[in-house]
Order: C-alpha cells, then structure tokens, then sequence
C-alpha cells in the first residue's frame, strides 16, 4: 500500500514542482516499469513460452497512467489519491452489479455515502478540487477499475501486467511524440519517474501479488482503503500540502461507505455474498 501511495506522491512531487512535463513522466514510469517486470519474468518465460495477450489490458493502462499523470499538475496528493481510489471502488462495484451480483441493502447505504462523498468533494467552492484535474483522475480511476477487472480474469495476474506494461510503451511514446512542445525533463524529474515505474509500480505490484496470497478476499479489500490516508499523510510531511475540512470529511464518508459494503460481502446471505465475490475477486 505504500507502494501504491508513493506513486502519487512521486507523480505530484515532479509534476508540481516542475522537474518534468506530464507526457514524459507518464512515458519513463510505463519505460522503466516494463523494463523491471521483464527482468523479473524473462526467465519464466525463456522455459514455459509467452503468454497469451488480452489488448483491451493494455489500452486501459495507458489511459489510467497518462490521465493519472496529467490531473496531478493541478490536484494535491490526497484529493487526487482519493479520487482515483474512490472511482476504482465504485466502478468495480457498478460491474459487478451490471453482471448480475446482488447486494445486502445497507450495501446500498455504503454505496449511497460513498458516492456522496465524491459528489461533495467535487461541489463547487474555494477548497473544491480544481474541475479538470478531478475529471481526468475519475476517468484514471475508472480506467484502473477496468484493468484490475481484466487482471482477475488473468491465468496468471503477473504475466498479464508484464504484457500489458509492455505493449503500452508504443502508446506512451506517441503521446510524448504529440506533446513533443511541451517536453521538459531535469535529472531529479527523471529520477522521480523511473522510481515511480521501476519501484512503486513494477516492484510495488509484484510485492502486492504476492501477498494476496496469503490475504483473504475481504482483507485485500480493506487494506487498500488504507492508500488515500498514506498519500494525503505524504503530502503534508513531505510536499507541505494542507488537508482541507472538505478532504476530510469527503475521505471519511467515502471510506466509510466502502467499509460497509466490504464488510456485508462476508454478512450477506450466502447465495448474494458468493455472486458478488466471483464478481469482484
């Protein structure tokens, strides 16, 4: 989860302090996490083959990373960590409930106040987010809510990230090529790109794989609740970001609302908590 947290720290702590322009930093994370998940499966593969490729996985991973990137030139660590952590949730849950899945009904309490916080985060006024900065973090959030959906269906969840990292790079190449003006890149930026990519996203996954192993469902569920607290608590020691009444409020009701549709998914009845569950795993 630190892992996680770090990668919106890292992102806003060059893109704000102007160390890098946003196509490139998108460009050298997806470059360099590549690069480590290819070390880490080459020899797997050397023996057993490649693995089959799922190009939807791919597309939605592009569009998650240069979106994630350019809304943090104007959101603050927390406010862009709890967006994006809020649309994943939600648009995770809207699936399941498109495929069928039913819910315990103070389930639909949770997703009401869950729902609600965002809305009120986003409400117009001096502490509201800037608006474009939160649109291009939902349609992030969204676009990781998509992929992680096609990652459970994977064989195998590592293989899947190393192919998806890996044929994404042509696309980030062609959105640097597009904001080829607005190419800006200093050795730290650089340095804070390829620690978001190598470090936070290609080691931080291959870490999180395997310790879903040993977590049930429910609790892999939970503990990502902890990543908008990690961030927003980075941003203030480390970038000296203020946490505003609204961000703390809105991350209680959304947190909250997520806590309590996560917990009836183990106090629903059985026929409902084993629908959603094959949903969602």
């Amino acid at each position: 989860m630190v892992a996680f947290a770090a990668n919106s720290l890292l992102c806003r702590l060059a893109l704000g302090g102007g160390l890098i322009d946003a196509a490139s930093f998108s460009t050298v994370r997806m470059v360099s996490g590549a690069a480590v998940l290819l070390m880490i499966v080459l020899p797997k593969w050397r023996s057993s083959g490649l693995p089959s490729i799922d190009w939807r996985a791919p597309a939605v991973l592009f569009i998650y990373m240069i979106f994630f990137s350019f809304a943090y030139l104007s959101l603050s660590t927390g406010t862009g960590a709890l967006l994006l952590f809020g649309s994943v949730q939600l648009t995770m849950f809207v699936v399941a409930l498109h495929r069928g899945a039913q819910l315990p009904p103070l389930s639909w309490v949770g997703l009401a106040l869950a729902v609600f916080g965002l809305v009120f985060l986003l409400l117009p006024g001096i502490t509201a987010p800037d608006p474009t900065g939160a649109v291009l973090m939902t349609v992030a959030g969204i676009a990781w809510g998509a992929y992680s959906l096609l990652g459970k269906r994977a064989a195998c969840v590592l293989d899947a990230t190393v192919v998806s990292f890996a044929l994404a790079v042509p696309l980030m190449l062609i959105v640097s090529l597009v904001f080829r003006d607005d190419f800006y890149a200093t050795r730290n930026g650089v340095f804070l790109a390829v620690a978001s990519g190598a470090m936070a996203s290609g080691i931080g996954y291959v870490i999180w794989y395997a310790a879903l192993r040993g977590l049930a469902e429910t609790s892999a569920a939970t503990v990502q609740l902890s990543v908008p607290v990690i961030a927003a608590v980075g941003g203030v020691i480390l970038l000296s970001e203020q946490i505003t009444l609204r961000l703390l409020l809105a991350s209680v009701v959304i947190i909250g609302g997520i806590t309590v549709v996560l917990l009836q998914r183990t106090a629903g009845v059985p026929g409902q908590r084993v629908e959603l569950n094959n949903e969602l795993k």
